[in-house]
């Protein structure tokens, strides 16, 4: 079907094309509100600022189509192929994209407040600036995807797959990644405030000047995480594992550290001021302040209430 039979019908009152084969066709800011384009054949299609707001578009084929700036709030997207598509800046909010393909898409600055995206595999997009706030992304696959300035707050993750993806300065306000394998993330400079990261593995993560504040890293494994200049204040770290993590002026006021393992932590210039510290091995505990001679060790069941910096309290 070419674009002119296609408006002809739309204007006729035909909402229903179903399987219809729009593949290559520009319908660059077309007005199709409400239409059922299920198992519609789109793979490289123009539809670049157009209109499909309620639209119905369950299992159809996408690929490498431009719908760049495109008006798609509360479209059914349900096992569609968007595989490499341009969304780029496309408004979605409370769309329903479960179990969609797209993977290598270009989602950069999409509007997708309150989406569903249970199930889909992002692996490899581009959602630089994307906004997925309160959005359900529950085992959805975002390996090595680019989520620098991503909003996410308030978006349910669990389960989901996040190998080498890129949450540099994201919002993840309220965010529950519990358990969940983070080894080696990006999160610098990301906004983490009470997020709950408990028995999470953060190992080797970079969380440069990351906000935690009041956030839950209980039983968390920051082993060689970089921490320099995060923000901690009042954070749960009881129980966590911060063996050679990167402490340097990091904000740890009113943090609780009980029975965590700070073994070869470097905490120069780390500000301590009514943090409560329990180590949990002191035979082993060696803190760094990058000072002529570094070492101190702690004695058994030493307890620390810092009012400055630990280092002025041992």
């Amino acid at each position: 079907m070419n674009k002119n039979w296609l408006l002809r019908f739309y204007e006729e009152g035909y909402r229903n094309f179903t399987g219809v084969d729009l593949s290559g066709v520009d319908l660059s800011g077309v007005m199709l509100i409400g239409v059922n384009l299920s198992r519609a054949n789109l793979v490289g299609a123009n539809l670049s600022r157009a209109f499909l707001t309620k639209s119905n578009l369950r299992e159809a084929k996408l690929n490498w189509a431009n719908l760049s700036y495109a008006k798609m709030s509360e479209v059914n997207w349900e096992r569609a192929d968007l595989t490499k598509a341009n969304l780029n800046g496309a408004f979605m909010v409370k769309s329903r994209l479960v179990n969609t393909l797209l993977s290598g898409a270009n989602l950069a600055h999409v509007n997708l407040r309150g989406a569903n995206l249970l199930g889909s595999n992002l692996c490899g997009a581009k959602l630089v600036g994307i906004n997925l706030r309160q959005s359900n992304l529950n085992h959805t696959d975002l390996k090595w995807a680019n989520l620098q300035q991503a909003r996410l707050t308030g978006a349910q993750l669990q389960g989901s797959q996040l190998a080498g993806v890129n949450l540099r300065e994201a919002f993840l306000i309220d965010v529950d990644l519990s358990s969940t394998d983070l080894n080696g993330i990006n999160l610098s400079g990301a906004r983490l405030t009470r997020a709950n990261l408990s028995n999470s593995n953060l190992s080797q993560a970079n969380l440069a000047a990351a906000q935690l504040r009041n956030a839950n890293l209980n039983c968390a494994n920051l082993q060689s995480a970089n921490l320099a200049s995060c923000q901690l204040r009042k954070g749960n770290l009881d129980h966590a594992n911060l063996a050679g993590a990167d402490l340097n002026h990091a904000d740890l006021r009113g943090a609780s550290l009980w029975q965590t393992n700070l073994s070869h932590v470097n905490l120069k210039g780390a500000d301590l001021a009514g943090a409560r510290v329990e180590l949990a091995d002191a035979d082993s505990a060696v803190v760094q302040y990058g000072t002529a001679n570094p070492v101190r060790f702690f004695p058994p069941s030493a307890k620390i209430t810092a009012t400055g910096s630990l280092a002025s309290q041992i």
